[in-house]
């Protein structure tokens, strides 16, 4: 860049008659070679006998000094497509040209399969993120040993951050949520669809209305009954009064050795 620009300024210095101020210029090119030039047709102007080379712009610098401003000034203020490339330093590739087209088509071929691998990895990634962990897979079901709940006796234990309320139910608890007129009910639900066995009945002790957590062995039914709101859940589990809208929901369970133990939170044993 130094060198084209002194090259462009030497003509005007030597063409002002600064001959004092463009000697020691033109002495430090004096080691410049000969080059050869963009256009035949331009005037090769030369300096204590060296030749320089000369760009498209030439004609330019000539019209930019007759209208007095500066080369770069001139071009903004007057742009032309006449431009000739500058091909001393390396070989100008005409667009398209066939001998070019295979590494087109390589560096194309590799940017997208490159893109298509990076997708394929946040894919990946993201999926992987929503699968749950070892230990969260480890706190998924839980275990209960029924030998030691008494008859009538409710116990609640944590299942994944919640409270489970797991009630052996007496006689008389079986019988009085059989003899329910489903048809009345606020959500109609048989007994036989909420229980495996009518001695234990297993539901999530979460209140339906707001997410409360209701008192065992409470009531109006002597089952749960939560004093937030006043909703009231017979020995089924079921809504009778309050504002909930639903009866306490049933997680997945099944009974291992023989109804001894309990595990919550799948069907299969």
């Amino acid at each position: 860049m130094l060198r084209r620009s002194a090259t462009a300024l030497l003509p005007r210095l030597l063409q002002g008659g600064s001959q004092q101020g463009a000697a020691p210029l033109a002495a430090a090119f004096q080691h410049v070679p000969a080059f050869s030039w963009a256009s035949s047709s331009e005037e090769k102007p030369s300096c204590s006998g060296q030749l320089f080379r000369t760009y498209a712009t030439t004609t330019e610098l000539a019209a930019a000094q007759a209208a007095g401003l500066t080369p770069t000034t001139y071009a903004m203020k007057n742009p032309t497509p006449n431009i000739i490339y500058d091909t001393s330093n390396h070989e100008r590739f005409p667009v398209g040209d066939p001998s070019k087209r295979a590494f087109t088509y390589f560096v194309l071929t590799g940017g997208r399969f490159i893109g298509a691998a990076a997708v394929r990895l946040a894919v990946l990634k993201f999926l992987l993120s929503m699968t749950a962990s070892k230990d969260v897979l480890a706190m998924a079901n839980l275990e209960v040993d029924l030998s030691n709940i008494q008859e009538g006796q409710t116990v609640t234990v944590k299942w994944r951050g919640k409270p489970v309320f797991i009630r052996h139910r007496t006689e008389h608890d079986i019988k009085a949520a059989e003899e329910v007129d489903v048809a009345k009910l606020r959500d109609p639900q048989p007994d036989g669809v909420r229980v495996k066995d009518p001695k234990w009945l297993i539901v999530l002790g979460v209140c339906t209305h707001l997410g409360c957590v209701p008192l065992n062995n409470a009531g109006d039914y002597q089952a749960w009954f939560c004093p937030c709101h006043g909703s009231h859940y017979d020995s089924s589990g079921r809504i009778r009064k309050g504002p909930a809208p639903y009866n306490l929901e049933v997680p997945d369970y099944v009974f291992l050795e023989d109804g001894a133990k309990v595990l919550i939170g799948t069907n299969q044993a």
